[in-house]
């Protein structure tokens, strides 16, 4: 009887430790792509802003929209994201206002302000593509966090590819990078597990 117990542990360590090796490699595989098909809007996922100005991390993500914008990927830069406790202003509000400065016209910006992580933030967005007729996105965000946040906006019925920052902290060192694909693994398969989102880092709630 104890050896059957022992080997059902076994089996189940075994099983997890498969599963979270399986989650991190597809979320570095994913993070090493940059899908840039046509789509209704390029979607900027938010990171953290100071007094309106983006911080390096969310500055880099816009810069890249930026180029995807010029390339013809989409007709509408979307920026997402909400208003953390003391703030006064909104992630959404600060990065539409980085890329009106870098030339983009009104009409092709739209700022989804509501979210105070990515599941919240990408359940506005999937409302605000409905109340338009839009369907496909590319996403903007760190490379680790590529994974889910295509996840999250597939559930949200959006027909999302990701095109990843190769730029900014996220990605400098490789201490930095094994880090985030250690939380990202963990965020991806509480998400899979409750369908909730965790709170962290910058680019990982």
């Amino acid at each position: 009887m104890a050896d059957l117990v022992g080997r059902a542990v076994g089996a189940l360590l075994l099983t997890a430790v498969l599963l979270v090796v399986s989650t991190a490699t597809a979320i570095w595989w994913t993070a090493r792509q940059d899908a840039r098909p046509a789509s209704d809007a390029i979607v900027v996922l938010g990171s953290a802003q100071y007094n309106g100005v983006p911080s390096s991390i969310f500055a880099a993500r816009l810069e890249h929209a930026l180029r995807l914008y010029a390339e013809g990927v989409a007709p509408v830069i979307v920026t997402v994201g909400g208003r953390a406790d003391g703030d006064q202003y909104t992630e959404a509000a600060s990065g539409r206002a980085y890329l009106a400065d870098a030339g983009i016209p009104g009409e092709s910006l739209l700022a989804v302000e509501e979210g105070v992580d990515t599941l919240e933030s990408m359940r506005a967005v999937g409302t605000a593509f409905d109340e338009r007729g839009w369907s496909s996105a590319v996403l903007v965000t760190d490379p680790w966090h590529a994974l889910r946040a295509e996840r999250m906006a597939e559930d949200a019925g959006i027909t999302a590819d990701s095109s990843p920052t190769r730029q900014g902290p996220a990605v400098q060192t490789r201490t930095t990078q094994f880090r985030y694909i250690l939380r990202e693994t963990a965020a991806y398969l509480l998400y899979r597990a409750t369908g909730e989102s965790v709170a962290g880092a910058p680019g990982i709630g």
